[in-house]
């Protein structure tokens, strides 16, 4: 399970260093993706996998909202692999999707990774203690 804040920077090239504590879950070769909320999501290879499986069981035929679906986690999806630095390339469209520019956050958020640029992080990332509290009821805890 992925937990933990972690802030880097992004270097010129587009790479950024993947946070050792995340390092061995992740795996050397991973997904990264659109997010929601404005940040990229990085999944395992076998996290990736679960979620092509769930993909498939969409009528991505008949619902024009499954292919709305399918096309936005899909389409923008890029294999990343950690160079011998722990770092790892976002390519320019997805550092565009997040705007991602210079200061990122990392967040573990149990079966998958988020990336932020640290701004909109301190804006959407910050829920106070009471708004989880309003929002236990809703999610059944």
């Amino acid at each position: 399970m992925f937990i933990g804040e972690y802030e880097h920077t992004l270097d010129a090239k587009g790479r950024v260093i993947m946070p050792v504590k995340l390092r061995e879950e992740i795996g050397e070769k991973f997904i990264v993706t659109k997010g929601q909320e404005g940040c990229l999501f990085a999944y395992s290879q076998n996290e990736w996998k679960n979620f092509e499986e769930k993909i498939r069981t969409l009528p991505s035929y008949t619902n024009r909202n499954a292919r709305d679906f399918i096309r936005y986690f899909l389409a923008g999806a890029v294999e990343c692999e950690l160079d011998k630095q722990g770092r790892f390339l976002i390519p320019s469209n997805l550092r565009k999707h997040a705007m991602l520019e210079k200061e990122v956050v990392i967040v573990g958020v149990g079966n998958k990774i988020e990336i932020w640029d640290k701004q909109e992080w301190e804006l959407c990332g910050n829920i106070s203690a009471d708004e989880v509290a309003e929002n236990l009821a809703d999610l059944g805890i």
